[in-house]
């Protein structure tokens, strides 16, 4: 699966969509990272919440996930795609 973020609230979804899938409850997956409860929630809920690199990088991790960082307007493939914003 392959989903590109661009917006704070897109990655919420895609966190919490995470944890559930893994069967954590926000309190057990902030605990695991080292940072409270109220904030792993505020991040899922509306992507404001903030986290240190480490931290995410720990979360995403936790999850089965890992970041990849690409040049816009380019695919997998290698072909140009127009901007969405």
């Amino acid at each position: 699966m392959k989903i590109i973020v661009h917006t704070p609230a897109g990655l919420a979804e895609i966190l919490q969509s995470a944890r559930k899938a893994s069967g954590m409850t926000q309190a057990q997956a902030a605990a695991r990272v080292g940072i409270g409860q109220p904030r792993l929630s505020a991040l899922e809920t509306i992507g404001t919440a903030s986290i240190s690199l480490d931290q995410m990088l720990a979360l995403l991790a936790l999850y089965g996930l890992e970041l990849c960082v690409q040049s816009r307007g380019t695919t997998a493939a290698g072909s140009a795609e127009q901007p969405e914003w």
